[in-house]
């Protein structure tokens, strides 16, 4: 495995620019892969460090959400499909804030591309939408960069630790306000 891993790290260091550049297209076609986002942001943790990792995954993220927003439209069986797990998971008068999907993709089961969708809803200009994708992808790419430089060293109870921290913050973040249509408040059942 350390020889595997050294193997690796020489091809990166002599990649040059080349690395960097094929590390961002692999998060941008990650999501045809079906390649989870933190396996990507972990790897790039141990093959260019956080800082570094953190920038190209950040692009890598972003290229990936304007290809969202330019295709998700042109889909409409995926736009449906993503509109009715948006509600079963989250509820049909639920719109997430930033933060809270900021948060959300802090945990790795969570689908990216459904929380792409639940800020396009909540953001429909591309400039808004954007910036929201910017400011959600942040904390994914710095915490999962800086977990793949240290992810030998935590302990299960400390993995448990982290999974409530980030439940309790999900909730506390959540929006505390439904807004119900008339027509759909006062629906007459037939």
């Amino acid at each position: 495995m350390d020889d595997q891993m050294a193997m690796l790290l020489a091809i990166v260091e002599t990649g040059g620019l080349l690395a960097p550049i094929a590390f961002i297209l692999l998060h941008f076609f990650r999501q045809f892969f079906f390649i989870p986002v933190a396996v990507i942001c972990v790897a790039g943790g141990v093959l260019f460090g956080t800082v570094a990792g953190t920038i190209y995954s950040i692009v890598g993220l972003l290229l990936s959400s304007l290809l969202f927003y330019f295709l998700i439209n042109r889909m409409p069986k995926t736009h449906t499909k993503l509109s009715l797990i948006k509600k079963k998971w989250f509820g049909e008068y639920r719109n997430l804030t930033t933060s809270q999907v900021a948060v959300l993709r802090l945990i790795p089961f969570i689908h990216y591309q459904l929380l792409s969708f639940c800020l396009l809803e909540r953001y429909r200009s591309l400039k808004d939408y954007m910036r929201a994708s910017f400011f959600t992808n942040l904390p994914l790419a710095f915490f999962y960069t800086i977990f793949g430089e240290f992810i030998s060293r935590f302990t299960p109870t400390l993995i448990i630790i982290i999974i409530i921290a980030i439940s309790i913050l999900t909730y506390t973040l959540r929006e505390k306000i439904t807004v119900i249509r008339w027509r759909e408040f006062f629906k007459a059942t037939v």
